[in-house]
């Protein structure tokens, strides 16, 4: 008997898993046969690579030892099958991501229709959720990676830079300040804010350009803190003050005539947007594809 790939995908899987059963249901088998591979490769390599018990099985030495070589394989034939498909664009999968708020519902949705034509047969699953639900979901194995707004730190998890984004000014139509291309952040100041929950991504990206400027985030006046974008948006299109959010989520209203963006004089509100997924899986092929298709939609820019 040769050795080969597809063995080497089951064990790596199964240990991942932390069962037979689980890694079967993952690779759309049957226990039975997840089961009679990894024996097969005991066989060609004379040794025990895991060791069973009633309630659960682990890693033998030998296992331990051939963990890093399945992994490298797994990811030589994806990253062969990623170089390859930019060719044929004949990549297949269902892609399950989630994705935080402003990402979800305003940055993503424009990116997916050209991804969609790029690549027609990756199904792609999102949900819109915060970043705790996010971590909850990766790390039970029901989403493939997050798409989140600030980083977070977890041992389980890989996190990597994916976009840059710029929050704005916005205010009403016929704001004073709206007359202007470019404010003072002086003037700015003298205006009430509608700002985001404390611990949102874009809240935490204003106070630290703020603290950078020597503003004490104490002597801006928010009038009003609300949960989401879209009610933020709402409240300055009626008047009740000003934000600092994406610009991505304003190009509808910029377009009708209802809120205006203002840049501010020596004030960058950049952030990043970072991808996260656990340290322990190994990313189907769909989901770095589409990783590295939003980094080059970003270049383009």
């Amino acid at each position: 008997m040769a050795l080969n790939f597809h063995q080497l995908h089951i064990f790596y899987t199964v240990s991942e898993k932390g069962s037979f059963s689980a890694a079967a249901q993952a690779l759309h088998m049957t226990q039975p046969a997840v089961t009679m591979q990894v024996q097969s490769l005991e066989e060609y390599f004379g040794t025990k690579l895991f060791n069973r018990s009633t309630k659960r099985i682990e890693l033998s030495e030998a296992g331990r030892a051939l963990m890093p070589f399945a992994r490298r394989s797994i990811e030589l034939i994806r990253d062969t099958d990623m170089a390859m498909s930019k060719f044929t664009h004949m990549l297949q999968g269902r892609l399950q991501l989630g994705a935080s708020l402003t990402i979800g519902e305003y940055v993503l949705p424009r990116m997916l229709g050209p991804f969609g034509q790029q690549y027609p047969n990756i199904a792609i699953s999102m949900k819109v959720m915060n970043t705790a639900q996010i971590l909850e979901e990766i790390a039970n194995h029901q989403l493939n990676f997050g798409l989140i707004e600030a980083p977070v730190q977890h041992p389980d998890m890989h996190i990597e830079a994916v976009m840059k984004d710029e929050l704005k000014l916005i205010v009403p139509a016929n704001h004073p300040l709206a007359e202007a291309s470019v404010v003072s952040l002086e003037d700015v100041l003298k205006y009430p804010f509608i700002v985001r929950e404390q611990g949102s991504g874009t809240r935490q990206v204003m106070e630290e350009q703020f603290a950078r400027k020597n503003i004490d985030i104490q002597s801006v006046r928010a009038v009003m803190e609300l949960g989401s974008t879209g009610a933020i948006k709402s409240a300055v299109e009626a008047g009740l003050g000003i934000a600092i959010i994406s610009p991505s989520s304003v190009k509808h209203e910029v377009t009708l005539g209802l809120v205006k963006i203002v840049d501010i004089e020596d004030c960058s509100f950049e952030r990043q947007f970072y991808s996260i997924y656990l340290k322990s899986a190994l990313l189907p092929i769909s989901a770095v594809t589409f990783l590295s298709f939003l980094q080059e939609q970003q270049l383009d820019k």
